[in-house]
């Protein structure tokens, strides 16, 4: 593998007031690794469980063994329990819930506890910072409120619930500076339930979370467009936290930042990770909290003021989604496990792990960045250091304001502030990453003052 060459690659950088310094390396080879301990077979075992279970609506019965929203959350837990024990306890595996009611909810037929699983890989120096990757329990028939009839959801989605186990699995052998949460989550058919529980538990323990990426439905290849494609992905962000303040949004008429959100920068270090150790694979960043007139369960942790985004397959087939297993003229219904391709799931599940990986080894983000530099050819920038003994220095970034990617970067050492002359600052937006010696960056940060 080319590997040892690009590991090898060392980025140099002058500075003018500080003696020569050599980047961190630009990869972790760690992160191959990772790669390649994803398993296809693993997760097709788990999707072809799940799928086992008749149906998972949120309402359907919980006391049998083999059938049922019951039976499917107790083998996640048992799952995830099997895998703590193989790492030493590694994984603080519990059941979250909450009591949603039918009165003054359209999509709950009765009383019910909507009930999460949880498996939490606790940091050794940032036990309170999280990365989450979170995926669906539930399934749902044509009508969600049958929670009767069989829904499989093999790929809506048992495929991102399979994704999540088989990331904790290879992700459970590494120790991480940061925490990561596993995640499965239930009540989304009807409403986003689990999501909001525990987004609000969450904020409620003032957990400081770096991340949550939804995995929705990452199995399927073949689009209802007629397009064949097991490389392509979408990541879908939403442009500014819906808890922005007046003076952020005051700010960003002068000073940019209208597509510059934490959950964009989320996506962007997703779309990143995934081109340096994955090039075989086509990221599509899609500027948009989600489809159009659907939803997803990195919403809630949104609309808390968490970055959260949703990874998905790029081409769906809607007559595989919320429908009764049927054939009606020549046609062939239902979210079966004949339609979910298991390879393509194994690759979407290592990049979340290579994301989560590459975060949780990564120092924390810089705060207070600020801009500063008008009427001069020159980019001011300044920030508060973070501290750790795994702290290399820092990265500033830039871009044309209509590039959606970070083009440009340089790594300006261990110092607090740095200016980039001889650039026009009118013409470019500007970010900085903490970058640690193990050559893990954090997500980078857009100013969010100005001097």
């Amino acid at each position: 593998m080319f590997k040892n060459a690009i590991f090898a690659t060392l980025l140099f950088c002058g500075l003018s007031t500080y003696a020569q310094k050599v980047a961190p390396p630009q990869v972790d080879l760690r992160i191959y690794d990772i790669i390649e301990e994803v398993s296809a077979n693993e997760i097709e075992a788990d999707i072809r469980r799940l799928a086992g279970f008749g149906t998972r609506n949120t309402f359907s019965d919980t006391v049998s063994n083999t059938r049922g929203i019951g039976a499917a959350r107790r083998f996640i837990k048992s799952d995830f329990e099997e895998i703590s024990r193989n790492c030493n306890d590694c994984l603080d595996v519990f059941y979250q819930k909450d009591f949603v009611t039918k009165e003054g909810n359209d999509r709950v037929p009765k009383d019910a506890w909507v009930v999460n699983v949880v498996a939490v890989q606790k940091g050794s120096k940032y036990p309170n910072r999280y990365i989450i990757m979170s995926g669906d329990i539930d399934s749902r028939a044509s009508n969600t409120m049958d929670f009767t009839t069989d829904a499989p959801g093999a790929n809506d989605n048992a495929s991102g619930m399979a994704g999540v186990m088989e990331a904790a699995r290879v992700l459970s052998k590494y120790d991480f500076e940061n925490s990561i949460i596993y995640l499965g989550l239930s009540g989304e058919e009807q409403g986003l339930f689990g999501g909001r529980g525990f987004a609000k538990m969450a904020k409620d323990k003032g957990w400081e979370i770096i991340g949550v990426l939804n995995n929705d439905m990452i199995g399927n290849i073949e689009g209802v467009d007629g397009v064949i494609d097991n490389r392509t992905f979408r990541i879908f962000s939403e442009p500014v936290p819906p808890t922005e303040t007046e003076r952020e949004r005051n700010m960003r008429r002068f000073y940019g930042g209208e597509v510059d959100g934490i959950s964009r920068q989320l996506a962007r270090y997703v779309h990143r990770t995934t081109q340096t150790y994955m090039p075989e694979m086509n990221p599509m960043m899609v500027y948009r909290l989600d489809r159009f007139g659907r939803g997803g369960h990195h919403r809630p942790f949104n609309d808390l003021g968490f970055p959260g985004i949703r990874i998905m397959e790029a081409h769906e087939k809607y007559t595989q989604q919320h429908q009764d297993i049927r054939t009606e003229n020549g046609i062939e219904y239902g979210d079966v496990i004949e339609h979910v391709n298991f390879y393509y799931a194994a690759k979407l599940t290592a990049v979340n792990a290579i994301t989560m990986a590459s975060l949780a080894w990564a120092p924390p983000a810089p705060k207070k960045v600020a801009i500063g530099g008008i009427v001069e050819p020159s980019a001011k920038l300044k920030w508060e250091k973070v501290v750790g003994d795994n702290v290399a220095g820092y990265k500033v970034y830039w871009r044309d304001t209509t590039a959606p990617q970070w083009e440009h970067s340089r790594f300006v050492g261990d110092v607090d502030n740095f200016t980039l002359k001889g650039i026009v600052i009118d013409n470019f937006f500007f970010g900085v990453s903490t970058v640690g010696k193990n050559g893990n960056e954090s997500v980078v940060v857009f100013p969010s003052a100005t001097f």
